[in-house]
């Protein structure tokens, strides 16, 4: 009498799950109960935390990033069991403190430099969420590779080309990525991945503003920057938003772009042009 009471809980769990109730029918108990308590967990959504991760330091309240609240809360209530994280900032919001203790979990599995910058990469997520959460909608820097001379990483590279081909001409770099201390007058921000400058030698300033929206509509946070701002030449300087290897002065950058502000440190009103702002994968599903 035992089986026929266990399938009618079984069934009743697929219900409460969304599956169909012929998901458990012809497998074990076991594999069957794996199979529903795994689709029961909570989905993490890493698009949204790591968006997150880099705009709620940036805030001067405590406002949350929409669409990223219960994926942060599911994260903080892993990183408080692993106690890295008080329970008072177990919130939903992925403050600094958040930021911390996410940089300190990655240096507990041996991560360093890049690795645990605070930003949650595919890897550490799943680890961290293993019997408590699942993750969807990953997103990887993918490998890196040369441009103009410089070293960028894959999916800055796809971004830059679909750049290009809503501009409709080559765009060069002057500055990749990947490049610690290479330039002093960068912040910091090309230490990791996803930060460039491109070169507007020979550009009006009508096409400096188009490149920078063309930039700005694939995915960046982008600005044209002039002489008179800091010590550098014109050029347009852009920063992937969401890409995980972000140096911690690049995170601040998007952060501050989100916030309609233009990324330099004075923290001044953006200046560049308006669209809609997307990461380079919510432009792609739109395509």
């Amino acid at each position: 009498m035992r089986r026929p009471r266990l399938a009618i809980g079984l069934a009743t769990l697929c219900v409460a799950v969304g599956l169909p109730v012929h998901a458990w029918a012809g497998t074990s108990d076991t594999t069957t109960r794996q199979t529903l308590t795994t689709a029961a967990r909570p989905v993490v959504d890493m698009e949204a935390t790591v968006l997150a991760a880099q705009i709620d330091p940036r805030r001067a309240d405590s406002t949350l990033t929409p669409g990223a609240q219960a994926s942060v809360l599911a994260v903080e209530q892993a990183l408080q069991a692993k106690s890295l994280l008080a329970a008072q900032w177990v919130d939903g919001y992925f403050g600094t403190q958040t930021v911390s203790a996410y940089a300190a979990y990655q240096r507990s599995l041996g991560y360093t430099g890049l690795d645990a910058n605070g930003l949650p990469g595919t890897t550490s997520l799943t680890k961290l969420g293993q019997d408590r959460y699942t993750v969807g909608n990953t997103i990887s820097p993918g490998a890196e590779v040369a441009r103009d001379g410089y070293v960028v990483n894959a999916r800055t590279q796809a971004m830059l080309t679909e750049a290009e081909r809503l501009l409709g001409y080559k765009i060069v770099l002057d500055q990749g990525s990947y490049n610690p201390g290479g330039d002093p007058t960068s912040a910091g921000t090309h230490d990791g991945g996803g930060v460039v400058d491109i070169s507007v030698t020979g550009m009006t300033a009508a096409k400096r503003t188009a490149v920078a929206k063309a930039l700005r509509q694939v995915g960046f946070a982008a600005w044209v920057r002039s002489p008179s701002q800091g010590d550098w030449p014109w050029h347009i300087h852009a920063t992937a938003i969401n890409d995980t290897d972000l140096s911690t002065q690049a995170q601040h950058q998007v952060g501050d772009y989100y916030l309609g502000l233009n990324g330099l440190a004075n923290r001044g009103p953006d200046d560049g042009p308006q669209v809609s702002i997307k990461t380079w994968e919510q432009y792609k599903r739109a395509q």
